[in-house]
């Protein structure tokens, strides 16, 4: 914190160009906290970073506005609801012990508050682009594990764990289906190599649903998975040639 008390490091922060009706959205790339809660939380830096999504902020250059968010997950989650935008308990958080005691009820209605916040500026920044374009796509990008047995074990089967999952539960197929097949197949023309696929581990999150209802007809929200091939997952090192191709 500043000696005035102010955050030095917003909640997230939004870069703007009016070339491209494309937006694109890290909403896990962040691995800061604040200090009320960096003082309950249990977890390592380490474990922490393993289950954000570091470096997606890095590929949302692929767009025209770009939303990256600074925060952890781990103090607010703006891909769930908002009344389970704060993990309280092991099962909202794949079973890890995350607290020394339990939050109290201000400190979640303070990150419940950044939730809202987001979200009325996400709505701002999308309703803009809409007028300027007519329409837009968002990227939701995100990236996920696929070495969970440990750093020496092998990686999960390819089968089940495509190198891009495009999630596509919530746009309407019949009238965003030609969106979704188009980016496959740029997908597949840029970097025949890859194995990207629709709907085989994620479907997407609260982030394109919400996109999704708020502007039918209007908006585009497509969930990216990005398998963690550009990192080590187990000690955060990232692949500077794999992220720059991607």
């Amino acid at each position: 914190m500043r000696p005035d008390g102010s955050d030095p490091l917003p909640a997230w922060s939004i870069t703007r160009a009016d070339r491209s009706p494309v937006v694109a959205v890290a909403v896990h790339h962040g691995h800061e906290l604040r200090p009320e809660v960096a003082a309950l939380h249990r977890l390592s830096h380490a474990e922490r970073e393993r289950e954000e999504d570091p470096y997606t902020g890095v590929f949302t250059r692929l767009a025209g506005t770009r939303l990256v968010v600074h925060r952890s997950r781990f103090e607010v989650d703006l891909n769930r609801p908002p009344d389970g935008a704060v993990y309280r308990t092991t099962d909202d958080a794949w079973g890890l012990d995350l607290w020394r005691e339990p939050p109290g009820d201000a400190l979640v209605d303070a990150s419940r508050a950044i939730h809202r916040a987001f979200y009325a500026a996400l709505q701002e920044e999308l309703a803009e682009v809409a007028a300027r374009h007519g329409g837009f796509v968002v990227y939701d990008l995100h990236s996920y594990n696929h070495r969970r047995d440990g750093a020496e074990a092998p990686p999960a089967p390819q089968q089940e764990n495509p190198d891009i999952n495009l999630g596509t539960g919530s746009p309407d197929r019949a009238t965003w289906g030609g969106v979704a097949d188009a980016f496959l197949g740029a997908l597949d023309a840029s970097a025949p190599a890859l194995d990207a696929r629709e709907n085989v581990r994620f479907r997407g999150g609260w982030l394109p649903r919400w996109v999704n209802r708020r502007f039918p007809g209007v908006g585009c929200a497509l969930a990216i998975e990005l398998k963690k091939t550009f990192m080590d997952e187990w000690t955060g090192r990232p692949n500077p040639a794999a992220i720059e191709a991607d």
